[in-house]
């Protein structure tokens, strides 16, 4: 590392193959300490070139431009400064999708994958028009436009550096988007006061603010804190999303949310002790943990 506490990877390195930026990248960032450095460097690489993450591998002989061996040498530095490997690419694949993604937004989940699921596994030809409340780099949202017609998809954020993310996403992808969708800036449902959902999907903070030193690094150091993070033992966000949610969902219209295994049998009993909802459901992630709570509006 260098005296100003950044990895010292010499950008003048020859490198005239791709194995050749494999192997300085990886050595770079396994002398940095972090973990499975070779794997990671294979992601970088496969991240800047967009191509699936065995490609670098399987074609270590082919020519690396001096343009591609400079943004993967750049990835890999703020890599080892300890940025999240989405963050270092500018990249996290979601589903179908590559998404752009930055500081301002919360690295995408796997386990979100499976909200948009279980979310599209509901959706019936009466659910014309669903809300992503807190819609960060966009991921929930433009996958379902991606991936099915509405009449519209609505997504709205509190944080306007968000929407600016999720934005941009939305214009990157908008040939492909079988379902137009439109951004609204504000708190949870506000930016939609007046509209009628056919469904509402949010994967809110639910993080409490004891928990802050649970969190690793790469996640309490880099990722943005008001998508994280939330009072009342992490259940402020979601208690107020249940009590206005049925204000704007149509007769029979669900609401979707992703929570946590501690957390998920609370927001269930929350919701049944509203007492405008039905049908209310725990569901599994694919790891057999309680993940996701639907309910429909009675």
């Amino acid at each position: 590392m260098s005296n100003s506490g950044t990895p010292f990877f010499p950008t003048t390195l020859p490198i005239g193959t791709i194995g050749d930026l494999l192997a300085g990248c990886a050595s770079m960032l396994e002398s940095e300490g972090v973990p499975d450095a070779h794997r990671e460097a294979r992601e970088i690489v496969a991240s800047v070139l967009d191509v699936p993450k065995f490609w670098a591998a399987a074609n270590a002989v082919a020519d690396a431009s001096p343009q591609v061996a400079r943004s993967v040498i750049r990835a890999a530095m703020k890599r080892a400064g300890g940025m999240p490997l989405a963050y270092a690419v500018g990249r996290a694949s979601f589903r179908h999708l590559t998404l752009d993604v930055d500081e301002r937004v919360l690295i995408p989940r796997v386990e979100t994958e499976v909200l948009v699921d279980r979310v599209l596994e509901r959706c019936t030809p009466a659910t014309r028009v669903i809300a992503d409340i807190g819609t960060g780099s966009g991921a929930i949202a433009l996958s379902l436009a991606f991936e099915a017609e509405f009449d519209c998809v609505f997504a709205t954020d509190v944080s306007l550096d968000a929407i600016d993310v999720a934005s941009a996403n939305a214009t990157s992808f908008s040939r492909a988007l079988k379902s137009p969708i439109k951004f609204r800036n504000g708190s949870l449902l506000a930016p939609l006061r007046g509209e009628k959902l056919d469904a509402i999907v949010c994967n809110p903070p639910y993080i409490s603010f004891a928990e802050i030193s649970d969190l690793p690094p790469d996640v309490r150091d880099w990722e943005p804190s008001l998508a994280l993070l939330c009072s009342q033992d992490g259940l402020s966000v979601t208690r107020e999303l249940v009590r206005q949610a049925p204000d704007s969902l149509t007769r029979g219209g669900f609401l979707a949310l992703e929570v946590d295994t501690v957390r998920a049998g609370i927001v269930a009993e929350m919701i049944a002790v509203d007492g405008r909802y039905a049908e209310i459901e725990v569901l599994l992630d694919l790891t057999g943990r309680e993940r996701f709570v639907f309910a429909r509006r009675t």
